[in-house]
């Protein structure tokens, strides 16, 4: 009986909303395909690798213990961002994305460590500049 309560109904709320998460991670496991895509243009590129950066990031505009807000950014900004880029990039190059992306399992798997490892990175370097920002604007 346990079990049968734990089962998600396919009409229910976290039904939807899980379904919805898989779509999200899926296209944008399919938009990091398309960015490395030649066929793509330089501003499809370079929206796509700003919503990248954002979806794949360990930190958020908007902190996720801040109540309805927090989740806010998870809820509206990425699946925006994610939308507006998939419209910007030929249908053609997006249905080549979205087929390789379902090969490789998932937007972990299709960004790799090293692609992890850059974002971390890029967010540890901007934290540190705006710290040195902030120190020297502190001192004077």
């Amino acid at each position: 009986m346990r079990n049968e309560r734990a089962a998600e109904a396919p009409d229910s709320v976290s039904g939807r909303l899980r379904r919805a998460a898989d779509r999200l991670a899926r296209q944008t496991a399919a938009l990091l395909l398309a960015y490395r895509d030649p066929r793509t243009p330089w501003y499809a590129k370079a929206w796509a690798a700003l919503v990248l950066a954002y979806a794949f990031s360990p930190i958020d505009l908007i902190p996720d213990f801040i109540p309805v807000l927090g989740s806010l950014d998870d809820l509206l900004l990425v699946p925006l961002g994610v939308w507006l880029a998939v419209r910007m990039i030929p249908p053609g190059v997006m249905a080549d994305a979205r087929a390789r992306a379902a090969q490789a399992g998932g937007p972990r798997q299709a960004l790799g460590r090293w692609g992890i490892g850059l974002v971390s990175l890029i967010w540890l370097l901007g934290v540190a500049l705006v710290g040195w920002l902030v120190w020297g604007w502190l001192k004077d």
